[in-house]
This record gives structure tokens, C-alpha cells and sequence, in this order.
């Protein structure tokens, strides 16, 4: 089969990679499958009952696994993510042709292509999954064989191991530290399953990414220019989003902004709702924040230089972009006016807006006043009589 990844390599140095983690001193892996499922079915209620958003598909369903397991999971879903780009430049020539030294020597570098990827990717899952606590994401799948439509796909994952160790680090009372995280994690699920635009739209915005991918062998070559360009005028070529915004196409750079712009709301909405769904169960969160916002930014150089340059710096930062944009935007007309975001696609913001909110509040406001029903006018209502208590 084309591929663009040595896989079986990939995971082979991921798993090397997460297994120099050691386990934490109190990790119980089936005390943890029984927390979670209690925990996830009550953050969905708390989810519910803050934002509004239900989701289309029934309850959650937590999934307690391993690191090694995350990275498999991980991994599958890439190779079926990458399927169609690999077997596209299969067909415009990447495996080879010409005379048989030509063709050898085309099969030959692509050999090296896919063990050098799978020397990325690899360390990158494998240094994620000691990282990273929950995730529920569209393009991780449990079954490879099923259709994503299908309900077995919808999985809220938590890693255990990762989990426990902060709890025993920093002293945390697992059930509430469970809950909390359970909180972030549904509500993404809220939002791709609650809203019934959303999912269809982000896999949407991610074909069209991968549709507009060069084929071209000269992207990479221009890409290390940019980097060197960068180095010498002293900036950061990586700031924006790593070597995948470096090398994608203007076309493509502008479907990545619209991913980006979402998932920074999404990401933020995430942090805003686990917090304000919990405050009035979970004694702790002001200390759990400070430990995680502590966590994201004290990595070493190389670590950090990884991060950027495989744009995970770019999604650590959406975590606070999100939550300033969402201040600004309540600051402006509450969470009615938030809620306009979740309306359609058009409504979304952009990159630059997430940047400036005032960007989106005016395009919002503008076309509400288009509609009769003035955003701005809402917003100072609210402002003048609303209690922002939930706010703070």
C-alpha cells in the first residue's frame, strides 16, 4: 500500500519513547475506568446545563487507555486521514519511474522520506503521550474498519497514566481532578456533537487541507529558505503554526486559518466551560489551572523547538487566544452574543479575529444590524443590567 509514513516504524519509536516514562507510583488502571465512566456521564450533565449544548449522539463514553494505546489510536487515525494524499502522489509519480536507474533511485529516496517521517512522527506521539490527559477528537477512531458515522467512533479518551501522575505530583483529590478533566473533554464533544453544523464543516475544512497539498517536491525546498530567511532577520519562522504552515500552499494557508481560528474558540470555550461547569463542585480548580497553565509553558529547548517546529507551540497558544477572545466577546454582549459563534460556519472567526475580537464583534454586530437585530444593541443591554458573576 502508498504511504507516506513508515508506520509500523513510527509507532515502534513512539512506544520506545513514551515507555522511558516511568508509571506513576499509584496508577490503577481499573480504578480509573470505573472513575471516568461515573465522571464523564456527570460532566456531561454539568456541560449541558452551562452552555447549553446537548449532543445529537446520547451519552459520552470514556475510554481509559494506556499511552501505548493512545499512540496506536493516534496512529490509526492518521493512516486512514493520509490514505488519499499518499495514494494521490503515488499516482502522480511519487513511487518512481524512467529507466531503472532513475526508478530505483526515486524508490530508494522515498524509502528514506518515509523512515525520516516516521522519525518525526514517532518522537512527536511518542513525547504527546506522556503529555497529554484527555482528548476527544473527530479524527481519532477506535475501529478502523468501521465508518466514522457510526456510534462506536464517538470516544471521550483519557490517559491514564498521565493523569495519575499529576494527581500524585501535586497532591490532587482524583475525583475532582477526574471531573475537571472529564469537564474539558466533553464539552469538546458538546461542541462537535451538540452543534450539527460543526463536525461536518471541520472535515470539511481538513479534506480541503490535504486536498491542496503540493505535490510538488520544490514546497520543502522553499519552506527551508523561508526557515533560513527567518533565522537571519531574528524571527520565529515556526510562530505560526510549524513546518506544515511553511510549506502549504496559499490556498491551503487560508483553509489552516480557518482551522486554526476554530479550534483556538473551541480550545478557549473548552478552558472557559470545564472551569465555570465545575466552580460549584470542585474546590481545587484555581490550583489545578495554575499547575496546567505551569505544565504547558516549562518544557526544555529541544522540546520546545520540537513543539514549533511540529505546530504544537501554535496549539498550546490557542488555549489562551481562545480564552481572551471569549472575554472580549462576553465583555461586549454576554453569552448570547458568544453564542452567535455556533450559528454556522460563516460565524466562526478567524485567525485575525481571535487575535482582535473587536474584528468579530463588529463583523457579527454588523450583520445583526443587517437583520433588524443589532448585536451591539443586545450587548449593551446586557452590560447595563446583566449580572457577569459566571464571568469572573
Amino acid at each position: 500500500m502508498n504511504t507516506l509514513v513508515d508506520w509500523e516504524l513510527a509507532r515502534r519509536i513512539a512506544h520506545k519513547v513514551a515507555d522511558r516514562r516511568p508509571l506513576p507510583p499509584n496508577y490503577n488502571h481499573r480504578s480509573m475506568e470505573r472513575d471516568f465512566a461515573a465522571h464523564t456521564a456527570v460532566a456531561e450533565e454539568l456541560v449541558a446545563a452551562e452552555t447549553g449544548l446537548v449532543s445529537l449522539n446520547g451519552p459520552a463514553r470514556g475510554k481509559v487507555t494506556t499511552r501505548a494505546g493512545w499512540i496506536d489510536a493516534n496512529i490509526k487515525s492518521f493512516q486512514r486521514l493520509l490514505k488519499p494524499l499518499a495514494d494521490r502522489l503515488a499516482g502522480d509519480g511519487g513511487g518512481g519511474g524512467g529507466g531503472d536507474k532513475n526508478g530505483s533511485a526515486a524508490k530508494f529516496s522515498a524509502r528514506m522520506m518515509q523512515k525520516f517521517a516516521a522519525l518525526e512522527v514517532g518522537a512527536m506521539l511518542g513525547w504527546m503521550s506522556t503529555r497529554v490527559l484527555g482528548q476527544y477528537d473527530l479524527l481519532v477512531i477506535e475501529n478502523e474498519e468501521a465508518p466514522l458515522e457510526e456510534d462506536g467512533q464517538d470516544v471521550v479518551y483519557y490517559v491514564a497514566p498521565n493523569i495519575a501522575a499529576l494527581e500524585w505530583r501535586h497532591g490532587f483529590p482524583p475525583d475532582e481532578f477526574r471531573l475537571w478533566i472529564a469537564l474539558h473533554e466533553v464539552t469538546h464533544r458538546a461542541q462537535f456533537t451538540g452543534v450539527a453544523w460543526l463536525r461536518e464543516h471541520f472535515l470539511s475544512l481538513v479534506d480541503q487541507s490535504l486536498n491542496s497539498v503540493s505535490t510538488d517536491p520544490k514546497a520543502f525546498g522553499t519552506a527551508m529558505s523561508q526557515i533560513a530567511a527567518a533565522r537571519r532577520e531574528g524571527r520565529n519562522p515556526f510562530a505560526e503554526g510549524g513546518i506544515a504552515v511553511l510549506v502549504a500552499s496559499p490556498e491551503q494557508r487560508e483553509v489552516l486559518d480557518q482551522i486554526m481560528g476554530m479550534m483556538s474558540l473551541l480550545e478557549g470555550h473548552g478552558d472557559v466551560t470545564m472551569d465555570r461547569a465545575g466552580a460549584d463542585h470542585l474546590s481545587e480548580i484555581p490550583r489545578f489551572r495554575s499547575v496546567i497553565s505551569h505544565r504547558r509553558s516549562q518544557v526544555g529547548p529541544l522540546a520546545r523547538l520540537m513543539r514549533q517546529m511540529m505546530g504544537i507551540e501554535a496549539k498550546m497558544n490557542q488555549y489562551a487566544a481562545g480564552e481572551r477572545f471569549i472575554a472580549a466577546v462576553e465583555e461586549a454582549g454576554g453569552t448570547e452574543f458568544l453564542d452567535k459563534a455556533w450559528e454556522g460556519p460563516e460565524c466562526l472567526p478567524s485567525m485575525a479575529e481571535i487575535r482582535d475580537p473587536s474584528l468579530w464583534i463588529d463583523r457579527v454586530s454588523d450583520v445583526e444590524s443587517a437583520n433588524g437585530d443589532g448585536a451591539a444593541q443586545k450587548g449593551a443591554e446586557l452590560l447595563t443590567g446583566a449580572d457577569f458573576s459566571q464571568s469572573s
